[in-house]
């Protein structure tokens, strides 16, 4: 990875707000911002640099290793990552840039990490919402459907009980 690169990513490094690290061509970290950092635990977050991804990342799959082989942008949407050291598991979207030199020859990549953690309990929960509200709205209809069929009956009821009551009427008049 050439120097002019990685000087170029600590000059961007407190701007971006989302987590991102650099890794080399074999996978190891070599760069990574302070949201990155922030996210682990302190005595695992100073030995970062040089550590292989996938014993500071745990996820489902490497993004950085799947852009650099495939040579093109990876993106995974809402996957589970956890870190080495840290209790916490976060919601993520993971972004895999393959970073080349003019040649066109894999360095390393690029991974940012965003955080959705809140959007996704916010969107489980929503979801949730909606599902008691239409098992609440059903429930109700059903009441609404066996209440107004009581209706219908005692209606039906009183009507004939009134036609009796016609007829009885009728026939002590006689």
């Amino acid at each position: 990875m050439t120097m002019e690169l990685l000087d170029a990513f600590k000059n961007i490094s407190d701007v971006v707000i989302d987590a991102y690290f650099v890794s080399d061509a074999q996978g190891q970290i070599i760069e990574y911002n302070r949201a990155f950092f922030a996210m682990f635990p302190r005595q695992v977050a100073r030995k970062l640099k040089g550590m292989p991804i996938g014993d500071a990342v745990l996820t489902e799959r490497n993004v950085a290793t799947e852009c650099m082989e495939s040579g093109r942008h990876v993106r995974l949407d809402e996957i589970p990552l956890r870190v080495t050291g840290g209790d916490e598991e976060y919601r993520v979207i993971l972004s895999g840039i393959p970073l080349k030199d003019p040649a066109g020859t894999v360095l390393g990549a690029l991974v940012i990490i965003r955080n959705v953690t809140d959007e996704a309990m916010m969107q489980v929960k929503y979801q949730e919402m909606l599902e008691t509200e239409a098992r609440e709205r059903e429930r109700l209809n059903e009441q609404i459907k066996e209440r107004t069929g009581s209706l219908v009956e005692a209606n039906e009821l009183l009507l004939d009980l009134q036609r009796e009551l016609m007829e009885f009427k009728k026939g002590l008049q006689l």
